[in-house]
Order: structure tokens, then C-alpha cells, then sequence
């Protein structure tokens, strides 16, 4: 009887002893942080950086266009909730101005693409006192918001800047890796050929980061429709220099691209549809252009196999068309 009452208080002991080593554990790792992207490319921004440190929510998914997307009730509420927002800023997201004013009264609100050297960004064609803010179409000027992102979290945590500074250097790598690629693909399409005509001109961070002429049948925000006076001079252009395709957006109505095609068939011009390119927001969840990574990867890809140059069907690691 005395020894099986003595095993039971040494079993209990070694209980007592494991739960306060475990209490212990979950007190050392603190929760993590919580935050709400605006776009999924600041989101995988964010994770890439933040690690398990950081909990993520994107409020605007596959297909969205940023440029028109006004926040509900929900994403209101979850902003809230959250630690920190992150947003791309240089006014993508436009209809939250008013709400992130708000917001910045009592956590902090990062702009990300607004921590970068003005002198790198771009002048939107239509309004010429606001920027382009397509900055995540250039993955070397993208580093710089990752390290906005890096310096955010740091100032919000800092006992863990070493994590942060890891995770900002190892996916920095990976950009300047996929910038390598690009660079190497796209450079490999013929000179006549290197014109990339899209649904609305959010590719001028990529033209000028690999010297490629861009012509987009809106303007840089979707805000702005095209008339017909636009189509009838997209048309002539396409006609006048004998243009190959023309490429569809996923986050944009492809009925300006339509119009455009019918328009070149019409003076007996065939205007090819290129496979369909990423611009303001990225693929699927759960699949490999879900991923910033991804999505720029396709993006090189398509454009540069449209255009009559060199790259692997499945793009730089292999991936495209697969599971993330």
C-alpha cells in the first residue's frame, strides 16, 4: 500500500514537473503577431519575413482588382482585431484611404511601397502627380518593400529582429533569383517582338526593368475606362507594327481586349490571345502562382514564350501548373 502510494506521488510529480515545463515553453514563445494584408503579394511578403512569428490574413484574393475593391464590414472588423496592417500603398488600394487614417490612430498602418526611394518609382500616365503602383511587377524594386515589411515588424517586435533579418535575407534571395531568370528569358525575345500589350498598363516597373516596350489599353487604375477612340488607336498601333499578341489580365475584364482583337480581324490582322498574365493580384491558393514567387515565374514565362523567346514550359524551378 505505502509503495503503490509512493509511485502515485512520484508519477503525479513527474505530471506536476512536465505541465510546468510546458507552461513554461508556451510562455517563451510569445503569441504570434497578427496581421492583415491588403494584397496577397504584401501577404507573401509578410510570411516570407515574419515566419511563425506572424499570423497573416489577406483581405483580397485570386481575381481581385485592388484599384476598385472597397472594404466591407468584415474586413473592417478584422483590421480592428489585428495587430498591424500592411498595404502597398502609392494609392492601389484607393478606397481604403479613409479607412487607414482611421486605423493609423491606434496601431500602426504600413505602406509599404511607400517606403521606397521616389526617385525609382514611376508617374501614373493618367494622373502625372500620383505614382504607378505596380511597384511588385519588378522582383529587384519589390526588395525594397520586403525590407519595409522587415523594419515594420522589427519596430512592433523587437526581440525578434534576427528572425525577421533571416527571413527577410533568405526571400530576398529567392527574388534576386527569379530577377536573374527573368532578365535571362526575356532578354532572349526578338527585338521587333518585345512589346507587351496588355488590358491595362500595369506592367511598366517590368518594362523598364527588362527594357521591353509596354502599351496598356487602359490606363495604370482600372478607374479609368477605355473609349473608343482608345481602341480605334490600339487597333492602328497593332496594325502598324505588325504586333503577336495580346494578353489578358486576371484581375481585369477582357472585354477591351476583345474589342481589340475584332478590331485588328476586322482590317485582316490576326491578333493572337496570349495565355493569361497576373497583374494586380496572383492565382489560386494552395497552388505555386498563388505565390508572389509564382506568379511573377508565370508571368516571365507566358510573356517571353508568347513572344517568340527562349524559357522552359514550366518556368524556372518547374512549378508552374502545380500544386504550391
Amino acid at each position: 500500500m505505502l509503495e503503490r502510494t509512493r509511485r502515485n506521488l512520484l508519477a503525479f510529480a513527474a505530471l506536476a514537473a512536465f505541465g510546468a515545463a510546458s507552461i513554461g515553453e508556451a510562455a517563451a514563445q510569445p503569441k504570434p503577431l497578427t496581421v492583415v494584408a491588403t494584397t496577397a503579394m504584401v501577404g507573401d511578403a509578410v510570411r516570407a519575413v515574419g515566419g511563425e512569428r506572424v499570423k497573416v490574413e489577406v483581405l483580397l484574393g485570386e481575381g481581385v482588382d485592388p484599384h476598385l475593391y472597397k472594404p466591407t464590414r468584415a474586413d473592417t472588423a478584422k483590421m480592428l482585431k489585428a495587430d498591424m496592417v500592411v498595404a502597398n500603398g502609392l494609392n492601389l488600394e484607393a478606397q481604403f484611404r479613409d479607412t487607414f487614417e482611421q486605423l493609423a490612430k491606434t496601431k500602426p498602418v504600413v505602406l509599404a511601397g511607400e517606403k521606397l526611394p521616389k526617385d525609382r518609382l514611376l508617374a501614373d500616365e493618367d494622373y502625372k502627380d500620383k505614382p504607378d503602383p505596380h511597384v511588385w511587377m519588378d522582383p529587384e524594386l519589390w526588395t525594397g518593400v520586403v525590407a519595409a515589411v522587415r523594419d515594420a515588424l522589427a519596430a512592433r517586435l523587437p526581440a525578434e529582429k534576427a528572425t525577421f533579418d533571416q527571413g527577410h535575407d533568405a526571400y530576398v534571395a529567392e527574388l534576386r533569383g527569379l530577377a536573374a531568370y527573368a532578365r535571362q528569358a526575356l532578354a532572349s525575345i526578338p527585338n521587333e517582338k518585345r512589346i507587351l500589350l496588355t488590358a491595362h498598363d500595369a506592367f511598366s516597373y517590368f518594362a523598364r526593368a527588362y527594357e521591353m516596350e509596354v502599351i496598356g489599353i487602359q490606363g495604370v487604375s482600372t478607374e479609368s475606362e477605355a473609349g473608343l477612340k482608345k481602341i480605334e488607336e490600339v487597333v492602328a498601333l497593332v496594325i502598324e507594327r505588325r504586333i503577336p499578341a495580346i494578353f489578358v489580365e486576371s484581375s481585369v475584364s477582357d472585354r477591351n481586349v476583345k474589342a481589340v482583337v475584332e478590331g485588328a480581324a476586322r482590317r485582316g490582322h490576326k491578333l493572337e490571345i496570349g495565355a493569361e498574365l497576373f497583374s494586380d493580384a496572383m492565382g489560386a491558393p494552395g497552388t505555386y502562382e498563388g505565390t508572389y514567387l509564382g506568379m511573377i515565374d508565370h508571368n516571365v514565362t507566358t510573356i517571353t514564350r508568347a513572344l517568340g523567346g527562349q524559357a522552359p514550359a514550366r518556368g524556372l524551378k518547374g512549378r508552374l501548373g502545380a500544386a504550391g
